[in-house]
């Protein structure tokens, strides 16, 4: 795990930087949540609701919604793909999302068609963990 301004990244997972929303791949499929990141500018999340199993979402589309003491928003996909799971528990207990972000605190998992091409967006890696630490730099955030 990578800390960058005071967040954890794991240097294993799959980034789209300015949403703050992470992939970790496995197949055909890919686990979305939220970033450590994330979870820290919104503050206490208080209700998660997640849109139905076997819903087609397009790249940028919200797999989620999220209101925390700071803020409502969506949560976007940056990915193409059908939801297949969405996470029950993090729906009963929306503080899974500040307590484990990166575990039990994810938010939906997607059947995506192509990885390949669904990809080229995000970062990985080394060089993605230098380009996200870049960007809360040149935003002035941190999680402390």
């Amino acid at each position: 795990m990578t800390t960058a301004n005071g967040c954890d990244l794991p240097d294993d997972l799959y980034y789209f930087v300015e949403k703050h929303i992470w992939l970790r791949h496995e197949g055909e499929e890919v686990v979305m949540g939220l970033t450590d990141v994330a979870q820290h500018l919104a503050g206490k999340v208080i209700a998660v609701t997640i849109k139905k199993v076997g819903r087609s979402l397009s790249k940028g589309q919200s797999a989620a919604t999220v209101e925390s003491s700071k803020w409502v928003g969506p949560v976007p996909t940056p990915v193409s793909g059908e939801i297949v799971a969405a996470n029950a528990d993090l729906v009963a207990d929306p503080e899974l999302i500040n307590r484990d972000c990166y575990g039990a605190g994810w938010v939906v998992r997607l059947k995506v068609g192509n990885w390949a091409e669904e990809s080229v967006d995000l970062v990985t890696g080394a060089d993605g963990l230098e380009k996200y630490q870049a960007y809360l730099t040149q935003e002035g955030i941190k999680c402390e």
